[in-house]
């Protein structure tokens, strides 16, 4: 229920991505239920270990809900130049999934039908983007931009709320 909504188009593998995590971290502890911030899978083709990564963070969620998810994010971002499979399978041993299912998921893509929704539905309501993409209530901000930056987009994005 929170008065702003920020959209989060996101690669694993992209260095400008992994720059503004600890922003976005800062921004919910400051803003706390007033934002919500909601993860979009945008792997980038030439990224080769983007695609893999999400599929990782995706069966992370299945496995552990929203905690596991941003547990597996900031492993993947911490670790963004060892995101090979073999990395992921450690990685997510090391957070306690059960990996005879994260091998499966692996193996067979379970999560990338979902990943292209997301990748689809950010080309449809963007003419390009690059990554990290955030559209907060609906407005673009693009790169990792300094926190004051999305600070003064997220207070218009409140005022304009307060006022509907």
């Amino acid at each position: 229920h929170a008065p702003v909504t920020m959209l989060y188009a996101s690669d694993f593998q992209c260095p400008f991505c992994s720059r503004v995590a600890p922003t976005i971290a800062r921004l919910e502890e400051h803003y706390g239920d007033r934002l919500r911030v909601v993860w979009m899978n945008y792997p980038l083709p030439f990224h080769q270990n983007a695609m893999p990564a999400a599929e990782a963070a995706m069966e992370a969620h299945a496995q552990q809900g929203d905690h596991g998810f941003w547990r597996m994010y900031d492993t993947l971002f911490a670790n963004q130049r060892a995101l090979s499979a073999d990395d992921l399978e450690r990685y997510a041993q090391h957070q306690g999934l059960n990996l005879s299912h994260f091998r499966a998921a692996m193996r067979d893509h379970r999560h990338q039908t979902a990943i292209r929704r997301d990748m689809s539905a950010i080309n449809a309501s963007a003419s390009s983007i690059g990554t990290p993409t955030f559209f907060i209530n609906g407005r673009k901000l693009t790169g990792a931009q300094p926190y004051e930056s999305f600070v003064a987009a997220i207070d218009r994005a409140l005022s304009v709320a307060a006022v509907e």
